[in-house]
């Protein structure tokens, strides 16, 4: 039997989504939880792999279980013994061959950038140095479609292809917050971070917009900006082309 789970979490004392030998993740104590609860190992498998320090207002993981559940207990147990910092949403019971990564078509990013320090949120990207947002949106619009994304992936990767399709880029301000939402069927490691110090290099005019064509063909990540910080980072939504069938 398979099931879903529905999740936020807090990023900031995590080495990431993806359970790591050595270093707290949350997978590592979502699969904690789920084994204490169904008294077998159970490992999850989750929607996408965030960084260190990422947030996630939305992530989805599945796992598998030989005997049924009810899932209001579920959630009620998982919320329990889960640290706070961790939130489960919901549960679901889905198909055998619901797959929650392989499933998703689209995933949304969103970072959060303020111009005065607020000493009360602690996540967000505090940057006091006005931005040309028209010259930060006009580079965005270029990287629309499938193109290779290599110029802005962190090195070294396991990845079998760095090609992703962007259908969505766009910087906007939200009261005092400027707001980047960007969504694409993947994301390479490191990549939405690397895209977001290139646009603000671009906002500060240190490059044109149109540069940013010329970055992405290069293939060379050190034609590309800084990386900003993680901790403004969130992960947004997580969409399937189907509503899962839940059983």
């Amino acid at each position: 039997m398979r099931f879903l789970i529905e999740l936020s979490f807090k990023g900031t004392n995590y080495h990431g989504w993806q359970k790591q030998s050595n270093a707290s993740t949350v997978q590592a104590e979502i699969d904690t939880a789920l084994s204490v609860i169904c008294q077998v190992p159970i490992e999850v498998t989750g929607a996408g792999r965030t960084d260190a320090g990422v947030h996630a207002n939305q992530m989805y993981a599945h796992f598998d279980n030989n005997f049924d559940l009810d899932l209001k207990e579920l959630k009620f147990k998982l919320n329990s013994i889960l640290p706070n910092d961790i939130s489960v949403i919901n549960t679901f019971k889905v198909q055998d061959d619901f797959h929650s990564r392989f499933d998703a078509t689209s995933r949304t990013y969103k970072y959060y950038i303020q111009s005065t320090k607020n000493v009360f949120n602690d996540n967000l990207y505090y940057f006091s140095r006005k931005l040309d947002v028209d010259a930060m949106n006009k580079a965005s619009s270029h990287l629309l479609g499938i193109q290779d994304f290599t110029s802005f992936s962190k090195l070294h990767t396991q990845t079998h292809t760095n090609f992703c399709n962007i259908t969505y880029a766009n910087w906007e301000y939200h009261n005092e917050l400027l707001v980047f939402t960007i969504s694409a069927n993947r994301f390479l490691r490191n990549m939405v971070r690397a895209i977001v110090g290139t646009l603000i290099n671009i906002g500060l005019s240190k490059i044109k917009p149109i540069e940013i064509k010329e970055i992405i063909s290069s293939k060379n990540r050190g034609n590309a900006g800084y990386s900003v910080p993680s901790h403004a980072l969130f992960l947004t939504r997580i969409e399937y082309e189907k509503e899962f069938k839940r059983i």
